[in-house]
């Protein structure tokens, strides 16, 4: 297809250039949450938004919010953007492709009025490596994030002081919850897994978020000497976890949608001469519908605990973690098709594996995501890609998206 801005997609792409400079490990990109570089990430994209007019603030959460106004003093508001923040050692496109293509959506506007305002957002935190725990940044816009300013980094710091720290207050965090008339939030993300390369796409629109639990087990059995003991006389933890394991991936395999991985694994004594007496694993089953999660969930710990028996060895199980799937909004998914296919653009439909802030933006308004594929698959690495043709296909697409809206005057404030 023909690039309708080829300067701007060139623009797009050195912004997240530049911004990868921006990172505490030299020679890596790492930028966790309020780490000192995230003060010259704000400074470059204020320094756009400025150019493009827009109002700008940084909240009591640390959330870059550049805003456009709409026709009319009671617009309503669609959000876009992503995530600022990084894992270690990162890519450079992760989070960043969203909140650079926020801004260079606003600049195609021309300094045309919507019937609704943009704001653009680049969240503080969105990865969960600093605290261990995710989504500060979007939950702060739902006015639910006051619960994790007592949460401590591996320092000791609590994350209210690393707010004051960063030159906040995290008194005043209820202010950066969202006030008015929200029309929606749009993110734009790479992919990060196959699915579009590999069906030679360059852009999909994704149906829901998938549902996720994770797990520890732990395998007891009792450790002896691997020379001494006969096959029918032990109780070997390491046999029981890794049926436990296998068992897994045949589950997914035959489970249409159904993604289960075992990560973790800690083998105790760990010598090569001593049957294994303990084994801690860790389970992350992930499904687009609860529903199939929830069913394939308990089938796949009681044959952990089959397992176990059969061997002598004991099983526990401790719940970590459990999100509901998200569908994204039919409508918002409705326009993204039809704006792909004005573009002249294939527009697969795919399940996110992954979390996202949309995600939790969904749980106050319509949330929609438009991924961009990733070459190789790869994200989370340093040589994570995306490809100019597919970076000004998400921009058409965006692009085009926000006509239709505007066209169907803001889905009536809906």
């Amino acid at each position: 297809m023909t690039i309708p801005h080829p300067d701007l997609t060139q623009t797009v792409l050195d912004a997240c250039h530049t911004l990868a400079g921006f990172t505490t490990t030299p020679g890596r990109i790492t930028r966790t949450f309020l780490a000192p570089p995230t003060h010259d990430v704000h400074a470059f994209l204020t320094g756009w938004a400025q150019r493009l007019g827009m109002t700008i603030r940084v909240d009591a959460a640390g959330n870059l919010r550049c805003r456009w106004e709409g026709n009319g003093p009671n617009a309503p508001t669609l959000y876009l953007g992503s995530h600022l923040d990084t894992v270690p050692n990162a890519g450079a496109y992760d989070g960043i492709l969203g909140v650079v293509l926020g801004f260079a959506l606003v600049e195609t506007l021309g300094g045309r009025r919507l019937p609704f305002a943009l704001e653009v957002l680049g969240f503080s935190e969105e990865e969960g490596v600093r605290y261990g725990a995710s989504f500060f940044g979007s939950l702060a816009l739902l006015g639910t994030a006051g619960p994790m300013l007592e949460l401590r980094d591996a320092g000791g710091q609590a994350l209210r002081d690393a707010l004051t720290e960063f030159g906040l207050d995290a008194e005043a965090l209820p202010s950066a919850e969202i006030a008015g008339n929200a029309l929606g939030y749009l993110e734009i993300h790479i992919e990060q897994g196959p699915v579009l390369e590999a069906a030679g796409q360059s852009i999909g629109v994704v149906e829901a978020i998938a549902g996720q639990n994770r797990l520890d087990l732990t395998f007891t059995g009792r450790a002896s000497h691997a020379g001494t003991t006969p096959m029918l006389l032990r109780r070997d933890a390491l046999a029981a976890a890794a049926r436990f394991v296998v068992a897994a991936e045949e589950l997914a395999r035959s489970t249409p949608g159904l993604v289960a991985t075992v990560g973790m694994m800690d083998v105790k004594p760990g010598a090569g001469n001593v049957i294994p007496g303990e084994v801690r694993c860790s389970l992350d089953i992930r499904h687009a519908r609860d529903e199939v999660r929830l069913a394939a969930l308990p089938g796949l710990l009681a044959s952990a605990e089959q397992f176990a028996t059969e061997r002598g060895v004991t099983l526990a199980v401790t719940p970590k973690m459990e999100v509901q799937a998200t569908p994204m909004h039919p409508q918002f998914r409705a326009l993204l098709h039809q704006a792909a296919a004005d573009a002249g653009l294939a527009h697969p439909e795919l399940v996110s594996g992954a979390g996202h802030d949309a995600m939790v933006m969904a749980a106050r308004m319509p949330a929609a995501m438009l991924f961009v594929r990733s070459p190789g698959g790869l994200s989370h690495h340093p040589d994570e890609a995306v490809l100019n043709e597919d970076v000004a296909d998400a921009l058409a697409v965006g692009e085009r998206f926000l006509h239709l809206l505007a066209a169907e005057g803001g889905m009536h404030g809906l």
